[in-house]
């Protein structure tokens, strides 16, 4: 959990993290895309080096994407907290271009957690808040599977709770 200044509400929120293994879940779903790539190039590469010298700029632009994309998804995944407060849940995102999600506690609908076959390798879960507003990005990824359950059942039971009060 980290205290920091948000901007855009101009208040201090205590975050929570997503899990450390959820970098690593994204790392790895692109690295079983673009090794199989660079392989293929690189063959490609050897059997044609005395026809096509140029095709190893191939690989190599594919090797340094490579590099470049798991520096950027692990800071991605470094990038993501959430904060309860009283009254709304605030959801930040981005590296470059920061994005704050506020979700008033009473404009819940519902809470859904999924988990696919990946998720549960790694223990985690991905929340989603679902509002009447269907532009709505309410999505927690990379939450441990107990955490996410547990933020679900606080996040309904304030929901109710707000809801009420209406």
């Amino acid at each position: 959990m980290s205290r920091e200044f948000n901007y855009l509400t101009g208040m201090d929120a205590d975050f929570n993290r997503v899990s450390p293994k959820y970098g690593l879940k994204e790392t790895i779903a692109t690295l079983t895309i673009l090794v199989p790539m660079i392989i293929v190039a690189l063959v490609f590469a050897i059997i044609f080096t005395s026809e096509v010298p140029w095709l190893h700029a191939i690989w190599a632009v594919l090797v340094a994407l490579t590099v470049f994309l798991v520096v950027i998804i692990i800071r991605q995944a470094k990038a993501i907290g959430y904060a309860e407060r009283a009254d709304d849940l605030l959801i930040r995102r981005g590296i470059m271009f920061h994005r704050a999600t506020v979700v008033p506690y009473g404009r819940l609908q519902f809470v859904d957690v999924d988990a696919g076959p990946i998720d549960r390798m790694f223990g985690l879960a991905t929340v989603k808040l679902h509002t009447a507003s269907a532009t709505t990005d309410a999505t927690i990824p990379g939450l441990p599977r107990d955490e996410a359950d547990r933020l679900r059942d606080s996040l309904a039971g304030l929901g109710q709770a707000n809801l009420a009060g209406l």
